[in-house]
């Protein structure tokens, strides 16, 4: 197993909470509301990051949706609802994580597709879910800026220095975190 495989995970989870709690001061109306972006606005965006979560931590898991994970564009628009749904396969990817035997970086993940099954190594299918995390979240990130909420700081997670681990604790509480569960005896 990657020794940072779960960090990550853990990382990505606290990512969405934040930005899940930053939105949910949104009305619909705003969520709704047509902005320059890949998916024209922040409900939409939310609910594409969590339909591709969904589809590959399925896979990781070694039972892949498939193509149904994308049979809806948008079906969360109540934000309470679309927060738990990110929150439940937060969850998973990072159990995934902490599995030796799922986790292991040459295993294979298989995903069906269209076409057929794709296959591919699980550090590559981890690596790619994790980037495509990051590049949505900051375009969410930068939707926020368009509306009256601030985006919230999404990049102080690694850090050992007190005041980073000081900011993040509260957010890890509420979560039902520490920092011994992300980093355990590192």
């Amino acid at each position: 197993m990657t020794p940072l495989f779960a960090p990550q995970a853990y990382n990505n989870a606290w990512s969405n909470y934040r930005l899940h709690r930053a939105c949910a001061v949104l009305d619909i109306k705003e969520l709704e509301a047509r902005r320059p972006s890949f998916f024209g606005s922040i409900i939409a965006t939310l609910n594409h990051i969590l339909i591709v979560d969904q589809f590959y931590v399925s896979a990781l898991e070694g039972a892949c949706v498939g193509p149904a994970a994308f049979a809806e564009e948008v079906p969360y628009r109540d934000m309470p609802v679309l927060r738990a749904a990110q929150r439940d396969v937060d969850r998973r990817l990072i159990a995934v994580t902490e599995d030796a035997t799922l986790s292991d970086p040459t295993r294979s993940v298989q995903m069906a597709r269209d076409r057929g099954v794709q296959e591919e190594r699980f550090d590559r299918t981890f690596l790619h879910l994790i980037q495509h995390q990051i590049h949505h979240r900051g375009q969410v990130h930068a939707l926020l800026s368009m509306t009256t909420v601030p985006p919230p700081q999404l990049d102080e997670f690694y850090m050992a220095w007190a005041d980073d681990a000081r900011r993040r604790a509260p957010d890890l509480n509420d979560m039902g975190l520490s920092e011994a569960d992300i980093w355990g005896g590192r």
